[in-house]
Order: structure tokens, then sequence, then C-alpha cells
């Protein structure tokens, strides 16, 4: 049976509404959390970038036994795989055992070119990720590591505060390629739209039987018009298909993206409003899909409304 999980969007809220929202969601039934892992936010409307590495010990002391996977953390240019393998192992820790899963990608330009590094091709960003996964995976294991690769050089390193077990990785992948190189290299796969294509190719190519998480947002509210503008003047990047969205480097380029977005192509994708019927066939979609753990985000204002909603309708309806 499929696992629902709340979505926790760092480009929107602050750092104290996700801990909250957090707490929230486990008491209201979800079973897990994603978290976005961004330095910029899309949108200048979305206005919010927190730090996800300082907001997941938070997280970890405001809930009780809630999971929690970023989605997902691009290892290769803002940060160095050796400070990323040290985050993830102090957020393992807090969290405690079983709690927290190490989601990857390859990033966006939005986020990674803030020190001028030139943004790879898809190929050479799958290399610089495979050799960041070594990286860090043999920082795990707590012995001394020096690698001297071709993206990363690491001089006697050691982490000292790691857990029993290494976290699950799971890899983020939308073409062909990349959903080839989360099946090889990953504990697991995430991908963020209803098509049952990427979740049969991901098990096909060595996926199995691993998790497969998959993310989507909603807009619950009482008045279908003003959720629908919300959704619409909030995330108009919904509507952006294709490669686009890895390549634009500003949130000012993404306004000037969105320009052509219209509320109608934002809400084709995105339940709004009160109609607990179409909440529950956007999540189903992603389980009739394949998806073993489907994550939901709430836009806008009204976490409580949805909160209440979703504990005492969708969740139910959704576990039959």
């Amino acid at each position: 049976m499929a696992r629902f999980g709340y979505f926790l969007s760092s480009e929107e809220f602050g750092p104290r509404e996700l801990v909250a929202q957090a707490k929230r969601a486990e008491q209201a039934g979800f079973e897990c959390l994603w978290i976005s892992d961004h330095f910029h936010p899309w949108t200048e409307k979305q206005g919010n970038s927190g730090f996800v590495w300082s907001m997941i010990g938070a997280i970890a002391e405001a809930t009780e036994s809630i999971p929690l996977t970023t989605g997902v953390t691009c290892p290769t240019l803002r940060i160095h795989p050796a400070i990323i393998a040290q985050a993830t192992a102090t957020s393992a820790l807090l969290l405690g055992e079983g709690r927290f899963n190490f989601g990857v990608g390859t990033g966006e330009a939005l986020n990674e070119h803030i020190f001028g590094d030139a943004w790879p091709a898809i190929d050479v960003r799958l290399e610089m990720l495979e050799e960041s996964l070594e990286v860090i995976r043999k920082l795990w294991t707590g012995q001394q590591v020096t690698h001297r690769g071709k993206h990363y050089t690491v001089e006697t390193a050691k982490l000292y505060s790691i857990p029993d077990a290494p976290p699950p990785i799971y890899i983020s992948g939308f073409g062909p390629k990349a959903i080839r190189f989360a099946a090889e290299h990953g504990d697991g796969y995430c991908n963020v739209e209803p098509n049952p294509e990427p979740v049969e190719l991901f098990r096909s190519s060595g996926g199995g039987d691993k998790v497969v998480q998959g993310g989507t947002k909603v807009c619950w509210g009482e008045d279908e018009a003003a959720a629908r503008r919300t959704a619409w003047e909030t995330w108009p990047n919904e509507g952006l298909e294709g490669e686009l969205p890895q390549l634009l480097p500003t949130p000012a380029h993404f306004e000037q993206a969105t320009a052509l977005v219209t509320e109608e192509m934002v809400a084709e994708s995105v339940a709004c409003g009160p109609d607990v019927d179409r909440h529950v066939a956007q999540l189903q979609a992603y389980v009739d899909a394949g998806y073993d753990e489907v994550f939901v985000q709430q836009i806008g204002p009204d976490q409580e409304g949805f909160f209440e909603v979703y504990e005492r309708e969708v969740l139910p309806r959704l576990r039959g």
C-alpha cells in the first residue's frame, strides 16, 4: 500500500513555518516528509529559501517518528560532496534510525550557478553526481578518505559523527539517461509527474522493488476561484515544461518565462478549491502510476484548512 507524505516547500515558507508544518503533518496522519533544498526560490513571489540542513535539525526536535527525505539536494557544485557527507550524517543522527533519506539530483542552474561556475551539460552533471556519491559513501564509512578524481579532491578526511547504517540515497531523474542512472546508483527514485513510464523504466533498468517517491502540489481552499489564483500567482513555474527549469539562472528569468503561463494552465495540474474528489484523484494518479510514496504540498497560507480536510477526508479515502 502506498504511503502519503507532506512536501515542505523551502521556497514558499520560512524556516519556523516549515518546522510547524512538519509537526502538524505528523499529527494529521501523514507518514513521511519531503523538504526541498534551494538557494533561490523559483520566483520572487515565493519569497523564501532557508538553509535546509538547519531546518532538518529543528524538524528532528519538533517531530516524533516521521521520516524525512531531501527533495532533492544537488551535491555537485554549490556545496562540496565532503561537506554534504557531513551534513547528511549529522541529519541522520539527529532524526534517528531509519528516519533520514538523502534525495539527490543533478540540480538546476537557479541554485548552482552562484559561484560563477559554468552550467554543465546533463552528461557532465551525471558524471559529477556519480563521483560525488562515491565520495559521500566513502566518508559515511567513517574511514579516512583521500580521493583525487576528475571533479573532486578530498585529502585525508574523516567523519567522526556517523550513523550506524548509511542513509538510503534516492535519485531524481526525468530523462531516460537520468532514470537509468538512478536505477544503477540509487537506493530509490524520485519524480514529480503521475506518469507510469518513468517508474517502469526505473524498475526495468535495475531499480526492481526499490522505493519510488513522487511529489505534487495542491491548493485547498473554500473558494475555488481564490485557490486557483493563489496557485497561479505563487507557483506559475508549474506550467513550465521540458528542460527550461534546469537552465534559467535567476527568479527574474523564471518570472519572464512564466509571463506566458495562464491560470488555467496551472489549474490543469494543481487541484484547487474544496472538491475533495479532485484532491483524492490527483494523489491517486501517482499510486496508479506505481509510486510507493506520494508527497503533497499545500500552496498558500491556509495550511490548517488543508491539514484538517486531508486528515478527515482525503487520507482516509486514499487508504481505502
